[in-house]
């Protein structure tokens, strides 16, 4: 690992408690719109090295699996992601409110931009207090059901690492993974709550593309169903995978516009539930995800 100074703890908690203050807002669309350039290194020396392009993840933290719809998973947007230009993308903790006969939209999805200084002492943070560096790969916990697992994706100091924890912070028992497991619970707090409950500046997140899923309905009954909104676009324009042994739901990579077209408020943070057409007699649940700067469809 690097053999730069670890800051102390309670520095490093203060450094990225301001992070979002100090830093500048990110312009235009931050939502992949930039040429995307690869580079390996930091640009100091004396610093982590860490990947600097615009969709090079350095940082990711995200919570899979679980007991959930599958429309859930399908809008599901990774919690926290740091890039290599220094931009993160992020999900507010904020609450959504309830809008009853309307469709469900996702929490508020947040930007800001990140000085090299600021991206070293985050990278410093994960690894060295939040326990990347010396964590292991995998963490099972068979005592608890259908509980979702963290993943943490780290892509700093010449390595690449992702770490994944089963029910993490519902541990029932003290074991030798304690520690660890305490210290990654931490990390992820943190990342999860990276504004510190929308206290600090940012920006909302304008995705330069969103992907639109068509799930079948089959026994869906009194819901609103609405007109098809897309007069230049057919059912076979969403591609069924090609894969028969996975889910087999309908996608498409739709613009802006496209996406604006569903007449959702709040559409941006990605609709969740509640949204239905009807193609052919087929009646379809459809989810709205907006994509990040490394996702292409």
């Amino acid at each position: 690992m690097s053999n730069r100074t670890i800051l102390p703890a309670t520095v490093l908690l203060v450094t990225l408690a301001t992070i979002a203050c100090t830093s500048p807002g990110a312009t235009g669309s931050p939502g992949g719109s930039a040429s995307p350039t690869a580079a390996p290194a930091s640009p100091s020396s004396e610093g982590i090295a860490h990947p600097t392009g615009a969709d090079d993840i350095v940082l990711r933290y995200d919570e899979s699996g679980g007991f959930v719809p599958v429309e859930f998973l399908a809008a599901h947007v990774p919690y926290f992601t740091l890039y290599g230009d220094g931009t993160v993308v992020f999900v507010s903790n904020e609450p959504v409110v309830f809008r009853e006969n309307q469709p469900a939209i996702g929490q508020s999805i947040r930007t800001a931009k990140l000085s090299e200084a600021q991206i070293q002492d985050l990278i410093e943070f994960a690894l060295a207090d939040g326990g990347l560096a010396i964590a292991r790969e995998q963490y099972d916990n068979p005592m608890v059901a259908d509980a979702p697992t963290a993943v943490f994706e780290i892509n700093a100091d010449g390595d690449s690492k992702t770490v994944s924890v089963m029910a993490l912070g519902i541990d029932a028992e003290p074991g030798p993974d304690t520690a660890i497991k305490t210290t990654l619970a931490k990390l992820g707090e943190r990342l999860r709550d990276f504004d510190a409950g929308g206290s600090l500046a940012s920006q909302p997140y304008a995705p330069a593309a969103y992907r639109g899923i068509l799930l079948e309905a089959a026994g869906v009954q009194g819901v609103n169903v609405r007109d098809w909104p897309w007069p230049e676009l057919a059912l076979a324009d969403f591609n069924l995978p090609a894969d028969a042994s996975v889910l087999q739901q309908r996608t498409r990579v739709l613009t802006p516009s496209e996406a604006e077209a569903v007449d959702v408020a709040g559409f941006e943070a990605g609709v969740q539930s509640g949204l239905y057409y009807r193609v052919d007699d087929v009646l379809y649940s459809f989810v709205l995800r907006p994509l990040l700067p490394d996702e292409d469809a």
